[in-house]
């Protein structure tokens, strides 16, 4: 068995209305003047004002920075951290999506630190101590609350850098499956196929080990279950429970185990093609498991013995791609990347790009341009 050293800094409160207890675990953290950074989105559907309202009883101060977007970039980080020099924080909330929770990390990053985002490239470059953190997640995928990682883009290049520190771990996450009843269908997709990717791509790195493949296991089982269970029932509070933890869980995966290929070659479509995280992952993930499966054929087979028996047929990496594909029509994702408008002729630079994303190094197959190519051609 691989060795591992497990930790889990973050103290969860999972359940619908946690949202109420936020002012009062702030307290028990010592927050009295925090900084609640969200998008504007989350403003305009009421659920900045929903976190304000516990924060204000508890009489705790905050300064709201809503221009969150999503994909945040090292300019908008930028613009974050001036707006938290002018009303001088002592922690910092972020309430949204992964973008939000990002953007909290990498201004605490930088407002305590200094420098510049890219500076920060990599893991274990903080310095000084950061400001303590509480994650409010209101959509279901990236589990950037069980992560000690920032992922933002370059303002130029649009890539994704992976920062991380066991500083930015957050101290504790409200889990409030009620937070994501607002999320538009769209968002639901992209958000579930991406905490999907999450547990598959987990259960299979080179750097996996018992306890991380406990965690992409039971996050696979939650999401599998009511991915499809959310879509035809959004108002479904125990459904979206179930995927805001499996998301949780596949994020604790991330930590200690990173992720692969597929996620490798979608991040150059979302740099260069605007195309969705999510989507980009729909495409690709059958393609890349049936791609891997071939250098082991059984290498996903407890994630596939767990499929039901409409699933059953042929080797366990096509009957999990088949199952990830069904996940991705489902949801309206476009069936393939000449659809999604990539032309081409594109194709090797993206593969060149991809070949270049840290994540690829954890793949259980090698992987490099070559490969790249390959996934790229076999998703077209």
């Amino acid at each position: 068995m691989t060795p591992f050293e497990f930790h889990l800094p973050t103290r969860v409160l999972f359940g619908a209305g946690t949202i109420d207890r936020l002012g009062t675990l702030a307290r028990e953290l010592g927050f009295s003047r925090p900084l609640l950074v969200t998008d504007p989105g989350l403003r305009d559907a009421g659920h900045v004002e929903r976190a304000l309202r516990p924060l204000r009883d508890a009489g705790v101060d905050v300064a709201v920075f809503d221009a969150c977007e999503v994909n945040p970039d090292a300019a908008m980080i930028d613009r974050g951290v001036e707006f938290a020099a002018g009303c001088r924080p002592d922690a910092v909330i972020g309430l949204g999506g992964g973008s939000s929770l990002d953007s909290a990390k990498g201004i605490n990053l930088l407002f305590t630190n200094g420098g510049a985002i890219a500076d920060y490239k990599g893991y274990g470059l903080a310095r000084k101590p950061l400001l303590p953190m509480i994650a409010v997640p209101t959509t279901a995928g990236t589990g950037s609350e069980a992560q000690s990682y920032a992922v933002i883009a370059d303002t130029a290049t649009h890539m994704k850098m992976a920062c991380g520190d066991p500083k930015l771990a957050f101290a504790a996450a409200i889990l409030d499956p009620a937070l994501t009843l607002s999320q538009p269908p769209a968002v639901t997709v992209a958000a579930g196929v991406d905490a999907i990717a999450h547990a598959v791509e987990t259960a299979v790195t080179t750097r996996r080990t018992a306890i991380s493949t406990l965690f992409s296991h039971a996050a696979f089982r939650l999401l599998d279950d009511h991915y499809d269970r959310v879509l035809a029932h959004p108002d479904d509070v125990d459904a979206r429970g179930a995927m805001q933890l499996g998301a949780f869980y596949a994020g604790v995966a991330i930590e200690h185990s990173m992720l692969g290929a597929a996620h490798a070659c979608a991040n150059p479509l979302t740099a260069r093609y605007g195309l969705t995280h999510g989507v980009a992952l729909a495409i690709l993930l059958p393609h890349v498991v049936r791609w891997n499966a071939q250098g082991e054929g059984n290498l996903y087979g407890d994630l596939a013995a767990r499929l039901p028996a409409a699933s059953k047929g042929g080797g366990a990496g096509d009957r999990l791609a088949r199952r990830l594909a069904d996940a991705g029509r489902s949801g309206g994702c476009p069936p393939d990347l000449r659809t999604a408008g990539v032309p081409a002729e594109e194709l090797p630079s993206l593969a060149e790009a991809a070949a270049r994303q840290w994540t690829g190094t954890f793949n259980p197959r090698p992987f490099g341009v070559r490969e790249a190519l390959e996934v790229y051609e076999r998703a077209y």
